[in-house]
C-alpha cells in the first residue's frame, strides 16, 4: 500500500431496531464483528468493522437501533447512534423492507435532516418482496429525504451487497489508513466474549427475556497449557429473569454457555473454560417522564 495513495474513511450504518445493520456489517467485513439476534436492540453500544482493500479502508460503525426511548437506559443509546452519525464522512440508512415507512424510520429521517449529510438508502431484506412494491417505498423515502443513492439488498443472503460495499469504496477520501491491513474491529476481546453470551443469550431466550440484560467479562486468564479461562457476569433486572435465564435444573444456562463457548472457541483458536455467573441488579431502567428527541 502506498501511503500518499491511501484512503481512509467512516461509514455510520444507522437505523431502526433490527432493521439488519450487524448483519450487514458482518457481511461487508466478511467476519464477525457483530452479533445478530431475532430481538430488537440487541447493539448497545458503537461497534466498528473494518474493510481493507487495495489502497482503501473502510471504518463501518454499527450503531444502535434508533427509535423514541421509553425509558432512562434507552437515551445514551440513541446518543451513541447519533454520535456515530456526526463523526462520519457517510452515513447509510438501513431500512427493514418488509415494516417500510414506519414510525421510528420517519423519526431517524427527521433527525437526517437536521443534521444534513450525506446518506445512502439501503432497502434490506427485500428477498420475496416484488420490486414493484420496492420502488414506490423507495420514491417515497427518497421524497422525505434526498438520498444520493439506493440500493437494493439482503444482508443476510449477500444479495446487492457487493455493489453497495464497492460504491462505498469510492465515496472514502483521501488519508492515512487508521488500522492495519489485519485488524477486523476496534472491539476489545474481552468486550466482544461478552456480546458473543448476549447474542446466544437472545438467540436461546429472546421470548423470555428483555434486551436490558448486559454481560461483562469480569476476568480474563491465559493458562500455561495455552487455553483460555473466561468469568462472566450476567445482570438481569429481576429475579424471574434469573430463574427463566438459569432454566430448569440450570437447563439454559448450560446451554448458553455451551453456544458461547463453542464460537469464542473458534474465533479465539484456543480451548476456553467459560464460567458464567448472575446476579439481579433492579435499578438498571427507569422510566422516563418525555420521550427523547433526536
Amino acid at each position: 500500500m502506498n501511503p500518499s495513495k491511501s484512503h481512509c474513511g467512516l461509514i455510520a450504518l444507522l437505523g431502526p431496531p433490527n432493521a439488519g445493520k450487524s448483519t450487514l456489517i458482518n457481511r461487508i467485513v466478511n467476519s464477525k464483528v457483530s452479533i445478530v439476534s431475532h430481538k430488537a436492540q440487541t447493539t448497545r453500544t458503537r461497534v466498528c468493522g473494518i474493510v481493507s482493500e487495495g489502497q482503501t479502508q473502510i471504518i463501518l460503525f454499527d450503531t444502535p437501533g434508533i427509535f423514541r426511548p421509553k425509558r432512562l437506559a434507552d437515551q445514551p443509546i440513541i446518543e451513541v447512534a447519533w454520535r456515530g452519525a456526526k463523526d462520519a464522512d457517510l452515513l447509510v440508512l438501513v431500512v427493514d423492507a418488509h415494516l417500510g415507512f414506519d414510525e421510528n424510520t420517519m423519526q431517524i429521517i427527521h433527525g437526517l435532516n437536521k443534521i444534513n449529510r450525506n446518506t445512502v438508502l439501503a432497502l434490506n431484506k427485500v428477498d420475496n418482496i416484488k420490486r414493484e412494491k420496492l420502488l414506490p417505498l423507495a420514491a417515497q423515502l427518497n421524497e422525505v429525504f434526498k438520498f444520493e443513492k439506493i440500493f437494493m439488498i439482503s444482508a443476510l443472503t449477500g444479495s446487492g451487497c457487493k455493489d453497495l460495499k464497492i460504491y462505498l469504496s469510492t465515496r472514502i477520501p483521501s488519508g492515512p489508513w487508521l488500522y492495519t491491513e489485519n485488524e477486523l474491529s476496534n472491539i476489545p476481546m474481552r468486550l466482544m466474549a461478552a456480546e458473543i453470551t448476549r447474542e446466544k443469550i437472545f438467540l436461546h431466550l429472546h421470548k423470555e427475556l428483555p434486551y436490558s440484560i448486559i454481560v461483562k467479562t469480569d476476568r480474563w486468564t491465559e493458562r500455561d497449557d495455552g487455553s483460555i479461562k473466561i468469568d462472566q457476569v450476567l445482570y438481569v433486572k429481576r429475579n424471574n429473569h434469573k430463574k427463566i435465564t438459569l432454566g430448569k435444573g440450570g437447563k439454559n444456562i448450560k446451554h448458553i454457555s455451551f453456544l458461547a463457548r463453542n464460537e469464542l472457541e473458534k474465533m479465539l483458536e484456543h480451548r476456553v473454560h467459560l464460567f458464567l455467573f448472575i446476579k439481579v441488579r433492579k435499578k438498571m431502567s427507569r422510566k422516563l417522564s418525555k420521550p427523547v428527541l433526536v
